[in-house]
């Protein structure tokens, strides 16, 4: 099991200073401890259960402007969301009562909830666009376009992902088994575009193609895989949902596909995935 202490340690920042622990193996959920006042935000449908003390209110976009931070601030910030295939609209838990109270979030998908302060890696998260499952209140949830992987192969569309941006705890969810590598500056590492789960912004990132058109079509891996080149860290997960998805698909007799990893490419993206 991975914990958290539930000692408070108060520090300045944005985003509150939340406490919280993580239970399971397999099928985790994060408990999160709030003192009077603290919020945490979340994706609908995360909620496992919360103490009566905790309030809830559906926000436009991420809850990260708070309530002064006008409209056009939470239009960009929904319209960020919108962009990465998620919901217009995020839940923020309130602690409205005295002492402590918790709420807990639930992974949908077999794997890791893998908790990041941000002020520790930067302050900025570059992630799988369906991975970010709850923070604590303050964290911008955005969209991070990686024009330059795509300009000369598709015309420019672009390579879709997560950022997270503020100073506070985020929880993103990861299949399978979660590995962290520390890239030394210079140093290159080959990756899945499926299982490429997170980096950190100082990593660069680009997708390039694999050996040849045999290994392609008749080898079993995509056409692409993803090249980060160091100094930074990587976060490697062992079992992207969607290519799950698509295995159990085609058990039954249906047509898996990869199109939820991060691309915008359509049937191209069982390409980029290593599906077909």
């Amino acid at each position: 099991m991975t914990t958290s202490p539930w000692s408070h340690h108060r520090r300045a920042g944005i985003a509150d200073d939340i406490d919280f622990e993580i239970k399971g193996q397999e099928l985790q959920f994060v408990e999160i401890e709030l003192d009077p006042g603290e919020s945490a935000v979340a994706e609908a449908g995360a909620l496992v259960w919360k103490d009566a003390a905790i309030g809830m209110t559906t926000v436009f976009g991420d809850g990260s402007g708070g309530a002064d931070g006008g409209f056009m601030g939470k239009l960009l910030g929904a319209g960020k969301r919108l962009v990465t295939g998620e919901s217009l609209f995020t839940t923020v838990f309130t602690h409205n009562g005295s002492g402590k109270a918790r709420v807990a979030f639930a992974s949908p998908t077999p794997g890791s909830i893998l908790p990041i302060r941000l002020d520790q890696v930067g302050g900025t998260l570059i992630c799988q666009k369906d991975s970010f499952l709850c923070a604590a209140k303050g964290v911008s949830i955005g969209v991070a376009f990686q024009r330059k992987v795509m300009t000369g192969l598709f015309g420019g569309e672009g390579f879709i992902m997560q950022k997270l941006d503020g100073d506070g705890w985020v929880f993103v969810q990861m299949g399978g088994t979660v590995v962290e590598r520390e890239l030394r500056a210079g140093e290159e590492l080959h990756v899945d575009t499926g299982c490429l789960a997170a980096y950190t912004p100082s990593v660069d990132f680009d997708l390039v193609t694999v050996g040849g058109i045999r290994t392609m079509f008749s080898g079993g891996e995509g056409a692409f895989f993803a090249r980060l080149r160091g100094p930074g860290k990587v976060w490697i997960q062992s079992l992207p949902f969607a290519r799950l998805a698509g295995r159990m698909l085609a058990a039954a007799g249906g047509r898996g596909g990869n199109r939820g990893e991060g691309s915008v490419l359509g049937g191209l993206g069982d390409f980029i995935g290593g599906n077909d």
